[in-house]
């Protein structure tokens, strides 16, 4: 697993609606891909990379996307690829679905899909299939056996922080939640980890509100929390909305009363690091951007005609490795690590070629 400097790319996410395609070579064949060179032999170079992201609403995504394009870029100067295909727009089921057909038009080799559902896009996958182009999904699992899914856990991502949390607070203490997307796959797994921690430890969870993974809505969300439940010992938290939950509670004069569960994401760690003077503590589990990354790396493996080895896939799921949790023992390491990205920047990390080749015989 290496952890992943921020790319230079500039590329922004709010920036786009509808289709970017980055021609990454000055010429390309005029039949636009192969029609998925696939898992059959393989070596049909170069071969045409399609990327659906249903979300641009986060920094994060933005920061996944631009790592995609670094990466992308190494493989087009071997010759390995020629295209990149980028379908990325906030959009809802249908029209992430009109994203994938997209691709599929296109004719790219492999389509790479941060979903916006676990199930719904089955159908439109078949399809992709049906071509003869390899569908990996990333961020979170889906369960079409069409597609590979190439994520990390994302309920061992929750329990780390829940469990930390509930150890803080004890049996009895009283927390309240700030999710993100209500019905998102991530969300549902991470909270139904999440809860079944805090059921065990005998945690009171007060209320869960949503925050939508962004900053503004988390701080006012946890305004309005701390306002209706004054007996709160702490907050559980995802990722993209735990700096605003801080400036509400310290906004409240609270910090020293209230411990809450962070996130790997500068803005975040700055003002952790401000307020560790004054004894406060968190955590932050990386969720890395740099999956689409390894999904890269995966992809090029399958396309080559390599297979997966036995035991690297769990039916259709390849659970690549959290990369690292921040806490009061590592806080420093990362800090000085991340300090000079800006505050959006979430620290990352992917697996390297060598080590996404493991998975394969």
């Amino acid at each position: 697993m290496v952890l992943m400097p921020r790319p230079s790319r500039g590329w922004r996410a709010g920036a786009v609606a509808g289709t970017v395609v980055l021609l990454l070579a000055a010429c390309s064949d005029d039949d636009g891909g192969n029609g998925g060179g696939g898992g059959e032999g393989g070596g049909d170079q170069p071969y045409t990379i399609g990327l659906s992201n249903g979300f641009v609403g986060s920094e994060w995504r933005t920061q996944m996307v631009e790592g995609l394009e670094a990466a992308f870029a190494e493989y087009e100067e071997e010759g390995v690829v020629d295209e990149l295909v980028v379908e990325s727009a906030d959009t809802d089921v249908n029209g992430q679905i009109q994203q994938i057909r997209n691709l599929i038009n296109r004719g790219v080799d492999a389509i790479i899909v941060n979903p916006n559902s676990e199930t719904a896009l089955d159908a439109v996958f078949r399809e992709a299939t049906g071509q003869g182009i390899e569908v990996f999904a990333i961020d979170q699992a889906v369960t079409s056996e069409d597609v590979t899914n190439v994520v990390i856990d994302q309920a061992e991502w929750a329990r780390i922080s829940a469990e930390w949390l509930a150890e803080q607070v004890g049996e009895g203490g009283n927390v309240v939640v700030v999710n993100g997307i209500a019905g998102h796959p991530a969300n549902e797994m991470r909270w139904g980890a999440a809860e079944e921690v805090f059921n065990g430890a005998g945690v009171n969870v007060l209320t869960v509100a949503d925050g939508n993974w962004d900053q503004a809505t988390g701080q006012q969300v946890m305004t309005n929390l701390l306002a209706t439940y004054p007996e709160v010992d702490g907050v559980w938290t995802q990722d993209g909305m735990a700096e605003g939950v801080f400036r509400a509670v310290d906004a409240a004069g609270r910090l020293d009363q209230i411990t809450i569960s962070g996130e790997a994401r500068v803005g975040f760690m700055r003002l952790w690091g401000e307020a560790r003077t004054n004894g406060f503590q968190s955590i932050g589990v990386v969720n890395p951007p740099g999956g689409a990354v390894s999904a890269l790396h995966m992809a090029i493996n399958v396309l080559e005609g390599e297979a997966f080895a036995s035991g690297s896939l769990d039916g259709n799921t390849v659970t690549i490795p959290i990369p690292y949790t921040v806490d009061e023992t590592t806080f420093d390491q990362y800090w000085g690590e991340a300090s000079a990205e800006s505050d959006a920047y979430s620290l990352d990390g992917s697996l390297t070629r060598d080590e996404a080749a493991e998975f394969f015989e």
